[in-house]
């Protein structure tokens, strides 16, 4: 039956033109499949363009700020207009990566041990001389990141002690708080999950050219090698399997997410890195790359997610 849906993209985060890239994608596959498509980009009118059109379901296309953080779900959910992933508690967890790896080591659910500082522990606290201990015990390398951030913005791999106060600049320029977080050399994996009643789909190996899997990595074509499935062993593929349903179901999440894990190479401990509520579907994510070796095209992929959602 045909319905008039919303796709919501742009937006103001940094993650803008990804978010436009994926909106677009996903009005084509809508139009295709005989629904009435409303794009709107998000800015200071959407409360009220939303409530002066008569939409059947919003379709986020969002992702990062106001995407991912629970935002857009709130307002949606004061209206009464259904909408596309996760609802707002996942959101909500989800993005800020401190809370989330809380919640996943308060479980037993495998994550990089690490540390985190903020704006005003540096300023007030003089937490800059904290990092000689911080880096005995984690060890170098380390990753140093934003805690609400998406696309892989603001991190850097640090190899030497004296590189790791500008990586931490870098990323406070991203969010308030930062993380320290052991490098762990492994297998990067993307195991997306979707569904009512939640499947999961062949998860995705990710092999960068360069030494992680970078926004630049992630959004232009010929950066990244992609296998799917990941060329990975049953017994770490079993594992991976049911930690990553682990994470869906330790944040509540409903309809669809992404976990993003590392495979380590010699114990065959899957480690989470986070949980994506908003996974991107241009013709360079990973999502549709997991639908199509399930047997699903984009348009049965977009079907699929609007029927669960309405």
């Amino acid at each position: 039956m045909k319905k008039n849906i919303a796709v919501l993209m742009g937006g103001r985060s940094l993650e803008r033109e990804f978010s436009i890239k994926s909106g677009q994608r996903v009005s084509n596959a809508l139009k295709k499949l005989g629904h009435n498509v409303i794009k709107l980009d998000i800015d200071e009118s959407i409360v009220e363009n939303l409530n002066s059109e008569k939409i059947d379901l919003a379709y986020i296309a969002l992702h990062g700020k106001d995407g991912e953080d629970g935002t857009i779900q709130e307002i949606l959910e004061v209206l009464n207009i259904p909408y596309t992933g996760p609802g707002v508690y996942p959101n909500v967890l989800s993005f800020d990566k401190i809370i989330s790896k809380q919640i996943f080591m308060s479980l037993g659910i495998p994550t990089p041990p690490f540390y985190f500082l903020n704006t005003s522990s540096f300023r007030e606290l003089g937490s800059s001389k904290l990092l000689p201990f911080i880096i005995k015990k984690i060890g170098l390398p380390l990753v140093v990141k934003p805690s609400a951030q998406g696309s892989a913005l603001g991190i850097r791999i640090v190899n030497d002690k004296e590189s790791v106060p500008e990586a931490i600049i870098s990323a406070l320029s991203y969010s308030k708080k930062v993380i320290l977080e052991k490098f762990i050399d492994g297998v990067e994996l993307a195991v997306s999950i979707i569904g009512k009643e939640p499947r999961i789909l062949p998860a995705v190996e990710i092999v960068p050219k360069k030494k992680f899997f970078d926004f630049e990595s992630r959004s232009k074509t010929g950066e990244t090698e992609y296998f799917v499935p990941a060329r990975i062993s049953a017994s770490s593929d079993k594992k991976m399997k049911e930690v990553a349903m682990s994470v869906h179901n330790a944040l509540k999440c409903t309809k669809l997410s992404r976990v993003d894990i590392i495979m380590d190479r010699k114990e065959e401990i899957p480690y989470v890195l986070e949980l994506n509520t908003s996974p991107g579907m241009t013709d360079t994510s990973l999502l549709p790359m997991s639908a199509e070796a399930a047997g699903l095209s984009f348009e049965e992929l977009v079907d699929e997610i609007i029927k669960m959602s309405l």
